[in-house]
């Protein structure tokens, strides 16, 4: 188990600043500490500090996904050649395919996260690009003690990824212990929204990035005033030569 505070992040900006970013799993020009593994390849924490835009940008290949955690955005892109809202709780993925560009407006004091996964470019390369928005409120929630899950991929979950094996949730903890079971052919990310707790021991608090690859049981006690955690599950082994690995290679 490794914990990434948000000092050992990647970091980034646009537009002077207007748009600020911390990044757990960032480029090698952003900083940090973490690359990429398995199918996922990145993840950036975006907050608008005044309203701003991220102009027109091409993508390929990868499915891109964009999560409202507070406040409203806008996207553009030219599969749909329209600006769409999304607010707090919605999501959208792009599935790039053989290319597609888009913008994204966000609102000032609005935060998302972006992260990419790679399907298996081989494949997604010669497909055509495509999209699908979710409200937040079509997410099933599940409710166990003082913890409420939002499953948005995987078991119970509305998302259609082309990426094998992507479980996304969100953990809010008030007063209970959340246990998850091991799997040593699983790597669970977690980020912590917002509050602190425990995991195993060890302090977890706001911004934190946690990689959990050892197969080990997840154990997790909020402190008080609670524990929001977004939790990124994807195989240990992907089954195909991802794009990261290639270029290591």
């Amino acid at each position: 188990m490794r914990i990434i505070p948000i000092s050992q992040q990647g970091s980034g900006a646009f537009n002077n600043g207007q748009i600020i970013e911390n990044k757990p799993i960032g480029f090698p020009s952003d900083g940090g500490f973490v690359r990429p593994y398995s199918s996922l390849f990145y993840w950036a924490r975006a907050e608008g500090l005044i309203d701003s835009t991220i102009g027109l940008h091409p993508h390929q290949g990868f499915e891109i996904m964009s999560f409202v955690l507070e406040g409203n955005i806008r996207h553009f892109d030219t599969k749909m050649n329209d600006w769409k809202p999304l607010e707090a709780g919605d999501v959208q993925i792009i599935r790039a395919g053989r290319g597609i560009s888009h913008a994204e407006h966000i609102h000032k004091d609005g935060v998302i996260f972006q992260i990419w996964v790679d399907p298996d470019l081989s494949k997604t390369l010669q497909q055509e690009a495509s999209y699908d928005d979710y409200k937040g409120s079509a997410f099933q929630v599940t409710e166990t003690g003082g913890t409420s899950i939002i499953h948005y991929a995987g078991e119970n979950g509305l998302m259609r990824l082309d990426t094998p094996g992507v479980d996304i949730r969100r953990i809010k903890m008030t007063t209970d212990a959340f246990q998850w079971e091991g799997n040593k052919e699983l790597i669970r990310s977690l980020y912590i929204i917002g509050g602190s707790g425990m995991l195993d021991g060890k302090t977890i608090e706001q911004d934190d990035f946690i990689i959990i690859d050892d197969g080990s049981p997840i154990s997790i006690t909020p402190h008080r005033g609670g524990l929001d955690i977004f939790a990124f599950t994807v195989p240990a082994t992907p089954g195909y030569p991802t794009y990261a690995h290639r270029m290591i290679r």
